[in-house]
């Protein structure tokens, strides 16, 4: 893994480089030639300056004046060849609509680049107009661009492998000075201090770090969650497979039956709220960003769920006491209940005999609330921020006689966050605890 992703770095530095070498080469090739054109036609400039001076009718010293390759021709006002060092000038054509002929006669001097596909290389022309009135054109044929390049080629070959050598050398300890940090970053991911990372990389890298924490931290919860499911689930299969046991083998007495036929009963409606609180459990973690909402009264479902209850606070022997005010609020109605009831439940299963629990729904000012206050057990300091992990009890034997299953608060928790509600919890033991759900709009 690593050494693929070196490679892949090495690659793309090598080719940039290779790209960076064609552009530097094809523009300096250009400026080059560009050079090489000014330079030419330069000296032609100067040649028929100089030729300028000589009389057209000495053409001996025209002849002995023009040497190196140098054409001079020389052209009438009506575009006729006066005179031209290489071609019998009767032969040759008129020169009126020549480029640089055209521009002598109009501005005193011209220029011309012509190139020649099949000689492949250029022709430049320079034309100066003289007193008399014709023009005097001197030419010099020269290399095209290719031809430089060509004539270039083996310093050009030489020069990019020695680079392409450098290239690789450089990119091989750059890349692993590059991916040095990340990979330690990688390996040690709880001590990002002593690694010496890009300050541009900081965030990335905190981010990865946090993300990781939460993956750990995740993946623990789920491991206890399933031990302590397997753990919750055993408890009562096992006792129900006890007195089935039992009664099978003709080991209980009458009066034994129907005591074990009620832990049978009581054990099975514990197993049945167990495998229906870890079904919710499990579809609010998956449905976290589908959460759909209606307009609900959150006064009428808090009613209901008081109502519901009545029978358990009556078993417990607890007194309940609902206050509400119409409140209309945009909120998943099965949550809604879900929450009130969990929360009420619990007020009521941690009570103490004769005690009181007070359900009060309000409307505030940028939405609602829903508190539960009870007269029960109460939770000490360093119980309050574990309430609402799954599967804690405050008092475990407590939580068995009433026959909780330490999931209720848990859901509560993940009905709050996906709501984006705020909670308050007040709790003293021995007198009671207040918890407060606030809903903003």
């Amino acid at each position: 893994m690593k050494n693929s992703m070196k490679r892949k770095i090495n690659i793309q530095f090598i080719r940039i480089i290779v790209l960076c070498i064609a552009a530097i080469l094809l523009l300096f090739t250009g400026l080059f030639y560009q050079l090489f054109q000014k330079e030419v036609m330069d000296d032609l400039r100067v040649c028929a300056l100089q030729l300028k001076t000589v009389k057209i009718e000495e053409q001996k010293d025209m002849q002995k004046a023009t040497t190196g390759g140098l054409r001079v021709t020389v052209v009438r006002k009506d575009g006729s060849v006066l005179f031209d060092n290489i071609t019998d000038p009767l032969k040759m054509a008129n020169h009126s609509k020549r480029p640089e002929i055209e521009a002598a006669f109009q501005d005193g001097e011209g220029k011309a680049v012509r190139k020649s596909e099949t000689l492949n290389k250029s022709t430049f022309y320079y034309a100066i107009l003289l007193e008399d009135g014709n023009v005097l054109r001197v030419s010099k044929e020269a290399g095209n661009v290719w031809n430089i390049i060509f004539y270039a080629l083996p310093f050009i070959i030489e020069m990019t492998v020695l680079i392409l050598l450098a290239t690789v050398i450089v990119s091989h300890y750059l890349t692993k000075s590059i991916v040095k940090p990340i990979e330690q970053a990688a390996q040690d991911m709880e001590h990002l201090g002593v690694v010496n990372i890009y300050e541009e990389l900081r965030p990335f890298i905190e981010m990865i770090q946090t993300q990781h924490r939460d993956i750990v931290q995740n993946v623990q919860v789920r491991q206890e969650f399933t031990a302590n499911v397997s753990h919750e689930l055993k408890t009562p299969l096992t006792a129900i497979s006890g007195y089935a046991e039992l009664i099978e083998n003709g080991m209980a007495s009458e009066a034994d039956i129907t005591r074990f036929a009620k832990e049978i009963h009581r054990n099975s409606n514990r197993l049945l709220t167990l495998i229906n609180d870890i079904i919710r459990l499990s579809q609010l973690d998956v449905v976290e960003n589908e959460l759909e909402k209606e307009p609900v009264d959150i006064c009428q479902v808090g009613q209901c769920m008081v109502d519901m209850l009545q029978f358990t606070a009556e078993k417990y022997q607890v007194s309940v006491h609902y206050e509400g005010e119409p409140v209309i609020m945009d909120a998943n109605r099965t949550m809604m209940e879900e929450l009130i009831y969990n929360l009420t439940d619990n007020a009521i299963r941690y009570n103490k005999p004769n005690g009181e629990v007070f359900v009060t729904i309000k409307k505030e000012e940028k939405g609602a609330s829903i508190t539960v206050k009870d007269t029960g057990i109460g939770i000490t300091k360093e119980n309050q921020e574990r309430i609402f992990e799954r599967f804690f009890r405050v008092d475990k034997s407590h939580s068995r006689e009433t026959g909780g299953t330490g999931l209720g608060l848990a859901i509560v928790k993940h009905i709050i966050v996906q709501h984006k509600a705020k909670l308050d919890l007040d709790s003293e033991p021995g007198v009671g605890t207040t918890i407060t759900v606030h809903f903003q709009e």
